[in-house]
């Protein structure tokens, strides 16, 4: 079952960031696969790692076209995407120390971020690109 669903409210209009978010949610979807068959804290901490890198990377292109555009609210939209990557570079950490993680409150936390960072931070800066586009 996927942990995250594509919505189509999840377009920001933008094609790169987009296709990135399409990618990140297979991504996400497939590292839940690589979690519900009991791997040890290296495979968890190699899932992570890569959904980590992948997650940064698409950050960093959202934060690009947020600072071109000269989104207002890019610092509040940046702090969000740094919560993220924080919380899953604690989960390797700890699967690094070997110590336990709970993988069902991560990946409802995961799915929560998503949803919640969709719809809000990702909403306001869909609307903004639109009203910004049309001269309104």
């Amino acid at each position: 079952m996927a942990l995250l669903k594509w919505r189509d409210e999840f377009s920001l209009g933008i094609p790169e960031v987009d296709h990135e978010h399409r990618e990140l949610v297979r991504s996400i979807n497939s590292m839940h696969q690589v979690l519900d068959h009991s791997p040890s804290a290296a495979e968890v901490s190699s899932a992570l790692g890569e959904i980590h890198a992948q997650i940064a990377a698409h950050f960093a292109l959202e934060e690009k076209n947020m600072r071109e555009r000269r989104y207002p609210a890019y610092a509040e939209h940046k702090r969000d995407h740094e919560v993220l990557l924080d919380e899953i570079r604690e989960i390797m950490d700890e699967c690094e120390r070997e110590l336990p993680y709970d993988r069902e409150e991560f990946c409802a936390k995961l799915n929560a971020w998503f949803e919640k960072h969709f719809s809000t931070f990702d909403a306001r800066l869909h609307r903004y690109l639109l009203d910004s586009s049309s001269g309104v």
